[in-house]
């Protein structure tokens, strides 16, 4: 067996890789808690918008900013989810919660967004490879 042979210069480079990591992962986690909260601000102005419209009259038009409204709230509710994974995994983002912000986002432009069918159908065809992504990245399935 032949005995290790690390130089100074190898240990000072790790131990700097090291601390340039960390500092890293502190200015990350930082920026995450900071927007944790900005996320949480607008969560709470727009649960009182939707408090708002709620109790105003109903016509078409207010129906779909209810609805948008409605849809912005689930947003705003996963990605703040998504940055209590992201610290409960130890600073790992999983990938299917990613998916589902891109399926509600898509919800909601379907929801805003649907004068041409043709750009809907397209909307929905999205929606679909999203949730078949999800399917085949959830590995305990693909055991089966």
């Amino acid at each position: 067996m032949k005995p290790l042979n690390i130089t100074k210069l190898q240990i000072c480079g790790l131990s700097q890789s090291i601390l340039i990591s960390r500092i890293l992962q502190w200015i990350i986690s930082f920026s995450l808690l900071l927007l944790a909260v900005i996320l949480i601000v607008f969560l709470m102005k727009e649960t009182f918008t939707l408090a708002l419209l709620l109790f105003r009259s109903a016509n078409p038009a207010q129906t779909y900013l209810l609805l948008e409204g409605i849809v912005n709230y689930f947003l705003y509710f996963e990605f703040i989810a998504l940055i209590i994974k992201y610290f409960n995994s130890l600073y790992h983002f999983p990938l299917q919660y990613f998916v589902y912000i891109g399926i509600t986002a898509i919800i909601r432009l379907i929801i805003v967004e649907h004068k041409d069918p043709f750009s809907v159908l397209i909307y929905a065809i999205s929606i679909l490879f999203m949730v078949l992504a999800l399917y085949l990245a959830n590995g305990k399935r693909l055991v089966e």
